[in-house]
C-alpha cells in the first residue's frame, strides 16, 4: 500500500531542501563565521521566523547542509560495484564530488571554523555519518593498497584527507573563472593531479 505525504509535509520538506542549498552557497562564499540566518532567509526568500521553524540556529543549519551532503557520499559510495579495483573507486567518488562542487552542493571544510568545528562535534547526526564516511574512505584506500596501486611513500591518512579538502579546493574557483576548461576538462585535470601522486610505480604505468 502505497503511503500519501501530504501536501503541507511536502512543501515543508521541499523548502527544507531550499534552505540546505542556499546554506551550501553560503558557506562557499561567505564562509561560516560570516553567514548569518539573516542571509539564508534573504537567499530563499522567506521570513527569518519562517527559517526558524525548520533550524532554531546557525549551527543546526551547518550541521544540516554538512550532514546531507556526507548522506550523498555514502550512497554514492553504496552505488559502486564491488567488483569496481579501489583504485577505479577512489577516483570515481573524487569526481563526483568534484562535479557537486561545480553544481554548488559542497561548502567548505569544517576546518575553516572552528567555532563550526565545534558546534558539530556536538551534533551526533553529524558525527555518526561523518566517522561513517571516514571509515569507508580508509576501507577503501586499504583495499587500494592491498591491489598494489598506490605508493607506499604516502601514508592512508594523507590520502584520505586529500580527497576530502580536493572537494574544496579554491582552484576550483579560479578555473571556473578563466573558462579556458570545461566542467568535464576542470574534473578531469583535478583527478588527475591529486591522484597521480598517490600511484604506485606500476599503476602509474596504467594511468
Amino acid at each position: 500500500m502505497q503511503i500519501k505525504i501530504p501536501f503541507k509535509k511536502q512543501q515543508f520538506d521541499a523548502r527544507e531542501e531550499a534552505i540546505i542549498d542556499a546554506v551550501n552557497r553560503l558557506l562557499s562564499e561567505k564562509g561560516y563565521d560570516l553567514m548569518t540566518m539573516d542571509d539564508v532567509s534573504d537567499a530563499v526568500g522567506i521570513a527569518k521566523g519562517s527559517l526558524y521553524k525548520h533550524f532554531s540556529s546557525k549551527e543546526k543549519l551547518a550541521a544540516a547542509a554538512l550532514t546531507r551532503l556526507l548522506n550523498a557520499t555514502v550512497a554514492e559510495l553504496d552505488s559502486l560495484s564491488a567488483d569496481l579495483p579501489a583504485l577505479a573507486q577512489i577516483r570515481h567518488i573524487l569526481a563526483w564530488s568534484l562535479r557537486l562542487r561545480l553544481q554548488g552542493g559542497v561548502p567548505h571544510l569544517p576546518s575553516t571554523s572552528l567555532t563550526l568545528q565545534r558546534s558539530l562535534m556536538l551534533n551526533l547526526e553529524y558525527v555518526m555519518v561523518a566517522l561513517k564516511v571516514h571509515k569507508r574512505f580508509h576501507a577503501m584506500v586499504a583495499r587500494a593498497r592491498e591491489q598494489g596501486a598506490l605508493t607506499p611513500l604516502v601514508p592512508d591518512d594523507v590520502l584520505v584527507y586529500t580527497l576530502y579538502s580536493r572537494a574544496c579546493d579554491p582552484t576550483m574557483e579560479f578555473l571556473l573563472r578563466d573558462k579556458k576548461l570545461s566542467h568535464e576538462q576542470i574534473v578531469d585535470a583535478m583527478v588527475h593531479a591529486t591522484i597521480g601522486g598517490f600511484l604506485s610505480e606500476q599503476a602509474r604505468a596504467q594511468f
